[in-house]
């Protein structure tokens, strides 16, 4: 059986949530393999509204194992105060519904805490954008040898050891902004507090997946954020702490690449970013606002409004590399009805040189313009749509265009946010 990977191609918010939901229906195991719960989900299932951040999509779904992966940095009060929130909503989460992986890093108080001192006390046009949840510091003590995970939780000595180890380093740091140090005893009571109901849902996740794999049971992978925000291949510094590209998928949960069958690409049919970091097609004008505000562009988590701009295919074409990308689902097509003209990034000038890529270097990165391709728009209505016989001819156009400039095949493609309001193309878990 195929396993799929489900990544956003962009800088997020490109409607994941609801392809993973609309996939997961298919899928028996849906797996988070990255990120924190500074990304968001929106689900409109039945009517209801879902709004997830910690937990994996498929939790909505009954029948189905849903996972967080080792790749995941996880706050456990967050967590367990989002399992109430669903549950409120008529959703069952148990162990056998639910797993976490033993080896996830934790998200502390005072992860929070300094992520919130820094970008504060970070000189004006160097902020990062942070949501202030702690996410980046957290991966900072992973990678640094001195973060609490989940099975630390399950031996006293072994939790006040990491504790021990990890303040080490934080107070360090909080007497240089000028924090108070950490009440020691009080962090420990607090993760005491948590613990039986977080280990509740432990386990080996390597191993069940591995073992799930072997059985013939489909695999969705759901990744959070969008590659352009991958700490290596995204518009560094302005990017997320974590790999967001398909490769993670295996990192971050314990299968092997050679598992992985299909890599769904998340687009948008046009652009929008939140927070800071260069955006080449970026609109300040009519057009800019007509795409926010027909597109609903706010953060599912932090309520900021989001920047928009035209389709960058530049950008898109580069992310289905770096993720092997086999087919894109497109999303939120509805949100073009009625513009008379359309503008889709073809490459970009440089200091007079024509580039078809996005460099790294963050000064050539604020020089690029973005050249641009017309195409005639198209005003009957796409929303709702379920067969390419109920789009307009433009709109046809429109996507075959999009996929010969990014190289990339369509697979899906969204013209609401109900989950059912979707073309299938391409079936990513076909054998």
């Amino acid at each position: 059986m195929a396993n799929v990977v489900v990544v956003g191609a962009q800088w997020g918010d490109e409607g994941k949530g609801k392809i993973v939901d609309w996939l997961s229906s298919r899928a028996d195991v849906i797996c988070r393999f990255q990120g924190g719960h500074n990304a968001g989900h929106t689900l409109v299932v039945d009517g209801t509204v879902y709004k997830l951040h910690a937990l994996p999509s498929g939790v909505v779904r009954s029948g189905k194992l849903s996972v967080i992966g080792n790749g995941v940095v996880l706050d456990p009060w967050h967590l367990l105060s989002e399992i109430e929130t669903v549950r409120a909503q008529g959703v069952e989460i148990s162990p056998e519904t639910l797993m976490i992986a033993e080896n996830t890093p934790l998200i502390l108080p005072i992860h929070g805490e300094l992520d919130r001192a820094r970008e504060a006390a970070a000189n004006p046009g160097t902020k990062i954008g942070t949501t202030g949840r702690g996410i980046g510091p957290a991966y900072e003590d992973k990678v640094g040898r001195r973060a609490v995970r989940v099975a630390d939780l399950a031996d006293a000595p072994t939790l006040e050891a990491r504790v021990d180890r990890a303040l080490a380093h934080h107070n360090a740091l909080r007497r240089g902004l000028g924090l108070d140090p950490v009440d020691r005893d009080a962090l420990i009571d607090q993760l005491r507090a948590v613990a039986p109901e977080v280990l509740r849902y432990a386990g080996p996740v390597w191993k069940v997946l591995n073992e799930k794999r072997r059985a013939g049971k489909r695999i969705l992978f759901e990744g959070a954020q969008g590659a352009l925000l991958d700490i290596d291949f995204g518009t560094y510094p302005f990017v997320t702490s974590s790999n967001v590209i398909a490769g993670q998928a295996s990192t971050g949960t314990g299968i092997g690449p050679g598992s992985i069958d299909f890599v769904l690409g998340i687009v948008k049919a046009y652009t929008t970013r939140v927070g800071e970091g260069p955006f080449p097609t970026e609109l300040d004008d009519a057009d800019g606002e007509m795409l926010g505000e027909r597109g609903h562009e706010f953060g599912t988590t932090t309520g900021r409004k989001r920047r928009c701009g035209w389709f960058d295919a530049v950008l898109v074409r580069q992310t289905c590399a770096t993720s092997g990308v086999s087919g894109i689902s497109l999303t939120k097509l509805d949100v073009l009805d009625g513009f008379k003209t359309l503008k889709i990034c073809v490459g970009y000038e440089l200091d007079g040189e024509r580039l078809d890529y996005l460099p790294f270097a963050s000064d050539q990165q604020a020089r690029c313009t973005p050249i641009y391709e017309e195409m005639e728009g198209w005003s009957e209505s796409t929303e709702g749509a379920r067969s390419w016989a109920d789009l307009p001819a433009a709109a046809i156009k429109y996507v075959r265009r999009v996929e010969e400039l990014i190289g990339c095949p369509v697979a899906l493609l969204s013209t609401s946010p109900e989950r059912d309001d979707t073309i299938l193309v391409t079936d990513p878990f076909a054998d």
